[in-house]
């Protein structure tokens, strides 16, 4: 299945194309930690001849995509409850033992989702702020601060159309500085000292997604 069967170059992309879009990016070879929710589906994108080892934070490297049906083993999950498959030479150690591998450099890449990420590359992904929302950090900190890089996978805009991409953070932070690349539905942000870049982007012009962002935005090549 390529991008084009989920609207690339048509359209806001759904979560399944950002997916697709992502695994096209991970090099071959790459040791990668896939954030829970969204960023999970990255793993049902990637080529089976891709190379990418996948590391879940509660204690498993060389993770397959989701399981479903007969496949499905309650004992084996992501860090999402997810049932997950296991590729051949899969491992299995102690939850501490993994975030060893998180906090000591060893991953190329994490995905992770968020509510906002600032011009600056600054992540908030773990709570709101709000009074009735329940805080859930899990190992973001520990992933976004230890991969090599950080990609976000995230819509544009909440349901109320405000922008989760900003000039300053307004939400309780993860991690300052961190983020490299912002995959959302209407476009593909890289953050760079010279400020957003846009890559590409899909049912929506530079000029568009600057007005709505009010944010300055540079176009890249591709854009």
């Amino acid at each position: 299945m390529t991008d084009n069967d989920f609207g690339a170059g048509l359209g806001p992309l759904e979560k399944h194309g950002i997916a697709a879009l992502i695994a096209g990016d991970i090099p071959r070879g790459s040791f990668v930690n896939l954030g829970i929710g969204q960023p999970t589906l990255v793993a049902d994108h990637l080529p089976a001849d891709a190379g990418v080892v996948l590391h879940t934070e509660n204690g498993m490297l060389n993770m397959g995509p989701a399981a479903h049906g007969d496949a499905i083993d309650p004992d084996l999950t992501n860090a999402g409850k997810i049932p997950v498959t296991e590729l051949p030479g899969a491992a299995y150690f102690h939850h501490a033992d993994s975030f060893a591998m998180m906090r000591g450099g060893h991953l190329d890449i994490c995905v992770l989702g968020a509510f906002q990420v600032s011009r600056a590359g600054d992540l908030a992904n773990w709570h709101t702020g709000e009074p009735d929302a329940i805080p859930a950090v899990g190992g973001a900190m520990d992933l976004a601060i230890g991969a090599r890089k950080v990609f976000v996978m995230m819509t544009l805009f909440t349901r109320t159309g405000a922008p989760k991409l900003v000039p300053r953070c307004t939400y309780p932070l993860t991690g300052l500085g961190c983020v490299d690349r912002v995959y959302t539905d209407l476009a593909v942000f890289d953050i760079t000292p010279q400020g957003l870049t846009v890559r590409e982007t899909f049912g929506a012009t530079v000029d568009e997604l600057a007005g709505r962002l009010d944010l300055p935005l540079i176009p890249s090549a591709r854009a």
